[in-house]
């Protein structure tokens, strides 16, 4: 199986070459050097954030909830991905964010009101507008990822990367990069691969040259013209995703298909990413 080529890594310095010495004799400092699992390029891709259920045969890549088990982990020619709410809340944990001063971490209006996304009810922006707030959440969300890991997943996504273009100017690129960079670095000790979520446009080679990310998950570049932003930094370590519900949904999808099919892996799909065998679902890859 071929891979994405991703970043190559630095030079090693001297710590990190004490660090690989005796990696084999700590096993902290063996996860330290742990090496990075890469996407295996234009693979068939699978998202099933909305619910699990068994892909088809030739699926090579499966993305799913966090709090879902990866497909077939053991098999070396699957890659599961884990998706995380990295930078905002789920509707599902209301309770949790009101727990143990983690409220806090919640963005406020200039009212004083939970910063709600407008488009998904009972989710809340996570407030990344200061070091120590980023670190508090980077604590969390880093327990998630370690879930990930554990579990055998072998990458993760992080969503909602973009809070800061609809935060009316309460957070900026600087902060979601400063968060994005801390929760990057983490994952990659555990070996994982993190997934850039949209945003390409706004971030440019950012996402990649300052948080560290390693592939894209694009939703809907063709239909809004902006794919060219996510292969222009991550080359064929491209995930695409089209919706059923946009307009001329087929025709967008086919003009994806033939214009980067045959390089990256593209898909359409549900909007709600239902199971297979729920009403609404659809899924179709070039």
């Amino acid at each position: 199986m071929s891979y994405c080529i991703l970043h190559r890594p630095p030079p090693p310095t001297y710590l990190t070459t004490i660090i690989m010495r005796f990696a084999v004799i700590s096993p902290f400092l063996a996860v330290a050097a742990a090496a990075v699992s890469k996407l295996p390029p234009n693979a068939k891709f699978d998202y099933q954030i909305g619910g699990s259920y068994t892909p088809a045969s030739d699926v090579r890549v499966v993305t799913r909830d966090r709090t879902s088990s990866p497909f077939n982990s053991n098999s070396t020619s699957m890659y599961n991905i884990c998706y995380i709410n990295a930078f905002q809340t789920q509707p599902t944990e209301r309770a949790f964010w009101n727990q143990s001063g983690r409220d806090a971490l919640l963005l406020r209006t200039k009212k004083g009101k939970y910063f709600a996304d407008p488009d998904w009810e009972g989710e809340y922006f996570l407030d990344t507008s200061t070091d120590a707030k980023r670190s508090a959440i980077a604590k969390i969300v880093n327990g998630w990822i370690d879930g990930c890991a554990n579990k055998g997943f072998k990458a993760v996504e992080l969503d909602n990367l973009d809070t800061f273009t609809r935060s009316t100017k309460l957070l900026t690129k600087a902060n979601n990069l400063a968060l994005a960079k801390l929760l990057v670095a983490h994952a990659h000790t555990r070996g994982l691969a993190v997934a850039q979520k949209n945003t390409g446009v706004e971030l440019g080679r950012d996402g990649k040259t300052v948080a560290g990310f390693d592939f894209a998950v694009a939703e809907e570049c063709q239909m809004y013209s902006e794919c060219d932003a996510y292969t222009d930094v991550y080359g064929s370590c491209v995930l695409e995703i089209e919706y059923t519900d946009n307009n001329n949904a087929k025709t967008v999808f086919q003009k994806a298909c033939n214009a980067r099919g045959s390089k990256i892996s593209v898909i359409l799909r549900d909007r709600d990413v239902v199971p297979r065998g729920t009403s609404g679902y659809s899924y179709s890859a070039c």
